[in-house]
């Protein structure tokens, strides 16, 4: 790196860092608009404020990608060297706002959103921002990430897809590391179908929450810690009256897995389960949501971050791999380089209190900036 880029990375830190105010109450607009997974109209709503705000700061307004009746946005321009991917929907709910508004106080921020992941959308803008050039650059804003990416899968595959990298701005690991690897996720839901009949005579009904628990303890069994699998139950009822024999119940499983071999056992087995009474039918449905992310496919990027880190007088940021999926999955996968975690530096994400670091925006906003800038040029 020479001295004349050294120095105007420098200058980009600064000049970040005294637009901190501006990012904050850019932040505090996205989140007062808020924008729960499920609901299409809040999250084409907060499409329109993020367009709006995008607009301003890049210059052009971006396309709005609507696929099943869900809204996404794309800036991109000529063919793609470097796409930048996130996500502006969240697990909160509407009204959400209203009890625990946004915030700032002891260097921190606080509202539903802002550490997963909205801090991350407006750092991006912000760097962005401050480039010559965007000739090469996609930034794809999805709005169903949180539900495992169902209609926007296809277009964060596209967006990277032939680039050299992407960079996705999902909020940072414990400590404000990088994140250079995901575990892969598949979900599923198992429902039992048994036969009604009153508490009083059991013998003539057949029993399907009995048939359930049998079955969430056969499948917590597939957790292989050894080699980083875990297969969890997590909601789950069944029944519909205190003394009626139950004749359908369901649970929820989530899987986490490091290897596509560990995936597919998984998948396996989890499509052979059985009832032990014959006149209980199981069905299961869903399977991979995304596939794991190596390690391999992000450590070049987070040895280029740590040079960047260390040129504009950062401290080192360490590289992780994590257990929670995110669209980084998919990029991986697809074989190119991938980093994540690019976003806001905080913690307690999806919980109440969530919180981002302020003085931390500005320099991962100069971290991707940077990241951006020596992809392009390479």
């Amino acid at each position: 790196m020479t001295a004349a880029s050294a120095e105007t990375r420098t200058r980009r830190l600064a000049d970040l860092r005294g637009r901190t105010d501006a990012m904050l109450a850019s932040l505090e607009e996205l989140v007062n608009v808020e924008s729960p997974s499920a609901d299409l109209g809040a999250t084409a709503a907060c499409a329109t404020t993020l367009a709006a705000l995008g607009t301003a700061l890049l210059g052009t307004p971006p396309e709005r990608l609507e696929v099943d009746g869900r809204t996404h946005l794309r800036w991109a321009s000529g063919p793609t060297r470097v796409a930048v991917i996130g996500h502006f929907d969240t697990v909160w709910q509407l009204g959400t706002v209203a009890r625990w508004p946004f915030s700032v106080d002891g260097g921190r921020a606080t509202g539903p959103g802002v550490f997963d992941m909205k801090g991350g959308v407006i750092q991006s803008l912000y760097a962005l921002s401050r480039l010559d050039s965007l000739d090469g650059v996609c930034l794809l804003l999805t709005s169903d990430e949180e539900l495992g990416s169902p209609t926007s899968r296809l277009l964060v595959e596209a967006a990277a897809r032939g680039a050299r990298a992407a960079l996705v701005t999902e909020p940072a690991a414990r400590g404000g590391a990088l994140k250079t690897g995901r575990k892969g996720v598949s979900m599923y839901t198992v429902r039992t179908h048994g036969i009604a009949a009153h508490a009083s005579d059991p013998s003539r009904g057949a029993n399907a929450s009995v048939e359930l628990a049998r079955l969430v303890l056969e499948v917590e069994r597939l957790t292989d810690r050894g080699r980083g699998t875990t297969v969890t139950p997590t909601l789950l009822s069944g029944g519909a009256t205190q003394n009626t024999i139950p004749d359908r119940a369901w649970f929820y499983t989530d899987c986490r897995v490091v290897d596509v071999a560990e995936q597919q056992r998984v998948d396996a087995a989890m499509k052979a389960l059985k009832a032990s009474d014959p006149r209980v039918r199981v069905e299961v449905s869903g399977g991979p949501n995304r596939p794991p992310f190596p390690v391999s496919v992000g450590e070049s990027l987070h040895r280029q971050a740590m040079r960047l880190t260390e040129e504009m007088g950062l401290g080192p940021v360490d590289g992780v791999a994590v257990a929670g999926g995110s669209d980084g999955n998919f990029t991986a996968a697809i074989g190119v380089p991938t980093l994540d975690g690019l976003g806001a530096v905080g913690d307690l994400a999806h919980g109440e209190g969530e919180y981002l670091e302020v003085g931390a925006m500005a320099e991962r906003a100069a971290l991707l900036a940077g990241l951006v800038e020596d992809l392009l040029e390479a």
